[in-house]
């Protein structure tokens, strides 16, 4: 044990997670959007945060680009970086979960052993990995910002689907196809399953 941990100790807080999700009239858990880039995670959180407020849940959607502005603006994209932006973002929605908000992350995460790591923050039930199921061809015609090609062509190392792996989920919560399915669809199968759960009325 090294110093800094022996000087650091947990202090425990009078409100607990449990008195916050009364206040709130809900639970708390995490939604985690995981796919290539182009399969619709964002554009899914974003309509899943909007139904949940809607229905007067307290929510916040963690976005893999507005992050990198940020919290993990220190961090490149080689494969130890990419570990620590899911490690950070990992740590920050367990918080979020703590505070009795429902935490969405859209990220690509491409590695299957990061984001079990994820998982092992939280108790059973409240990681509910959401599969944004998309073939790359789609994803590349959809290309809105352009990087497949760049990432062709060689302008952009280490680009998950083209010269870096992604490792698709072999049991997650959900699964959308977000290539087939149309936006509502996916949406009525997230919700669907929260309802089924009875984490949301």
């Amino acid at each position: 044990m090294n110093d800094k941990t022996e000087n650091v100790v947990w202090h425990n807080a009078t409100v607990t997670r449990e008195r916050r999700q009364k206040l709130n009239g809900h639970q708390s858990f995490v939604l985690w959007f995981t796919g290539l880039s182009g399969s619709g995670k964002s554009t899914l959180a974003n309509a899943i945060e909007e139904h949940l407020h809607q229905m007067n849940c307290r929510t916040f959607v963690f976005d893999g680009d507005n992050v990198r502005h940020g919290l993990c603006s220190d961090l490149g994209f080689g494969e130890e970086d990419r570990k620590e932006n899911i490690r950070r973002i990992g740590e920050m929605t367990r918080l979020f979960v703590e505070a009795g908000v429902i935490a969405m992350t859209a990220f690509i995460s491409p590695f299957r052993e990061e984001r079990e790591r994820v998982r092992e923050l939280f108790g059973d039930g409240e990681f509910i990995e959401v599969y944004c199921d998309c073939s790359l061809e789609t994803c590349e015609q959809r290309d809105v910002k352009g990087l497949y090609a760049k990432a062709r062509a060689g302008l952009i190392p280490n680009y998950t689907g083209i010269s870096s792996p992604y490792e698709a989920p072999e049991t997650p919560e959900v699964r959308v196809h977000t290539d087939t399915e149309s936006l509502d669809e996916s949406i009525d199968r997230v919700l669907g399953y929260l309802q089924e759960r009875k984490l949301i009325g």
